[in-house]
């Protein structure tokens, strides 16, 4: 993950310096007035800036992955916003205050990965992620995210992530079906689940076994599977495809 750490304070230049350590390969961006300060916190991985920071934006933007700003969130969301354009192509925004006691993911917390940087920021930082989205909140499962880190692929229109991802969330039953691919998927959830799986998902082995009408989602864990041989579940349907080697 490429990634940009911004700071526009002397304070927060300090910060900076911090998660720069804890991110390989980081850069820091800072106003050019606190250049010498910037190179002494991260030698050699410091870019400064003459202008406003809101300028600086719309590059930050198409040249990294992950933004984390150690600025007001409130300021952050002023900066961000006339640039956003979907959670598949904006990339990870995180804040921390200047007292480095809480990290928030501001922008893509999923599919991005601003929940997980958050996380791995908070443990090396010894500061508090504050994760707002219901499944990490909750530490239930992201529907979004379940087998990305075993490689799996995802089939499903906007709307059915909505929908299974809320009845993940409001604790209604939902059928996990799975037919391939690794079954060690809970326990590397992208985000660290410690628990056991929410009793709402009820695990099984084929899908001859789900009753469209006992379950309000279905999760489909299959390499072969067509989802238009069961149009019982459609809209309420995600469908995930392993590789052959996971």
């Amino acid at each position: 993950m490429k990634c940009a750490v911004v700071a526009i304070t002397r304070h927060g230049l300090a910060l900076a310096g911090r998660v720069a350590a804890a991110l390989p390969g980081a850069r820091v961006f800072a106003p050019a007035k606190f250049a010498e300060l910037a190179q002494q916190v991260a030698p050699g991985r410091a870019q400064c800036y003459e202008g406003k920071t809101a300028e600086q934006i719309p590059a930050l933007f198409a040249a990294f992955d992950a933004i984390v700003a150690v600025v007001s969130l409130g300021a952050v969301v002023r900066l961000i916003a006339p640039h956003l354009r979907n959670k598949e192509q904006d990339p990870a925004v995180v804040v921390l205050d200047e007292a480095g006691r809480f990290v928030i993911p501001v922008l893509s917390g999923h599919l991005g990965g601003a929940n997980a940087l958050a996380g791995h920021l908070a443990l090396a930082l010894g500061a508090t992620a504050v994760l707002t989205t219901a499944s990490d909140s909750r530490e239930t499962l992201c529907v979004d995210l379940l087998g990305r880190e075993l490689g799996w692929r995802f089939e499903a229109s906007h709307d059915e992530i909505v929908h299974c991802s809320a009845a993940v969330v409001n604790d209604e039953p939902v059928a996990l079906v799975q037919e391939a691919g690794s079954t060690d998927w809970w326990r590397g959830h992208a985000n660290g689940r410690s628990g056991p799986l929410p009793e709402n998902l009820v695990r099984l082995d084929r899908l001859e076994e789900a009753d469209p009408n006992r379950y309000a989602a279905l999760l489909w864990i299959t390499r072969e599977g067509r989802a238009e041989d069961h149009p019982r579940w459609a809209g309420r349907r995600v469908i995930y495809r392993p590789p052959e080697e996971s």
